[in-house]
């Protein structure tokens, strides 16, 4: 069955028609028998197509209502037999404590560029973590993730503290259909969790700092850490030390000492560690 349907503008749809690209998403993912996929997106159903063909179990959650449509058509047997769960909604508003969603899962999808920080981080800091997420994204973006010319930014430090990201392959623009007047960039994220943070993320009671004290990381609360990352980039030519200076954090003696190590040093200069080190108190 083909399926005519007119990319919206609106929705940041953009079709992948590279076979190498979607083996390549396939690959990445490293899809086991039974495993649970996120799909956000399918589109006209291409990557859909091989996730299914991977005998996994896959839930793909479609906007647009004239694709939901078509794809419900097309896929007719998958749902049937349960093996697709197809949904229409927009991703941002799903909720993940979907039945199906209650057990481990991996995130593998050609998202709207448009919504890409927002699906980062909803995905990202959720309560219900993806073990994995293999996106295809921006050029561009995809090297500020893994930070390339070793420059971090808020992207990279943002995804980095939740898990390892690593750039796949890039797809150039003609791949697609409409073409983007980008190039596009497979990215996967191995191993998230928050191991970096205090659990749970909102201040602990004394009694409970107590209990979880350690040398290890996991040390940080999870708002610290971001109200320090944020406000280190908030003037990115700037020394780090002087952003800093501003919050009440810094104002004991012991962690003035701190900023007086970072010496001329930018927030882009600074690695995760270095920023996981900055927030312990």
């Amino acid at each position: 069955m083909k399926i005519f349907h007119q990319a919206k503008k609106s929705l940041g749809q953009n079709f992948l028609k590279s076979e190498v690209a979607l083996q390549k998403i396939i690959e990445a993912g490293e899809i086991k028998q039974d495993d649970v996929i996120l799909e956000i997106g399918p589109g006209r159903g291409a990557l859909t197509k091989k996730l299914l063909a991977s005998s996994c179990q896959l839930i793909a959650v479609e906007k647009d209502k004239e694709l939901f449509d078509l794809l419900k058509e097309k896929f007719k047997e998958e749902i049937l037999s349960g093996q697709l769960i197809l949904i229409c909604d927009d991703i941002l508003n799903f909720n993940l404590s979907y039945k199906l969603l209650t057990k481990s899962y991996k995130l593998i999808a050609n998202i709207p560029y448009n919504i890409t920080g927002a699906i980062l981080k909803k995905f990202l800091t959720e309560k219900q973590q993806p073990e994995r997420m293999v996106l295809l994204v921006q050029h561009e973006v995809a090297k500020r993730i893994v930070a390339r010319d070793n420059k971090e930014s808020v992207l990279s430090i943002s995804v980095k503290a939740y898990g390892e990201p690593k750039m796949i392959m890039k797809v150039e623009a003609r791949y697609f259909s409409p073409a983007p007047k980008v190039d596009s960039a497979i990215i996967s994220i191995k191993n998230i969790s928050r191991k970096n943070f205090t659990s749970p993320p909102a201040p602990l009671l004394a009694k409970e700092r107590v209990a979880q004290k350690s040398s290890g990381p996991g040390e940080v609360n999870e708002e610290n850490f971001w109200q320090i990352v944020k406000t280190g980039f908030a003037h990115k030519r700037k020394k780090l030390a002087s952003n800093l200076k501003s919050l009440k954090y810094f104002k004991s003696m012991g962690q003035k000492e701190k900023l007086e190590k970072l010496g001329n040093k930018r927030a882009e200069d600074l690695t995760l560690s270095d920023w996981i080190s900055l927030a312990k108190q």
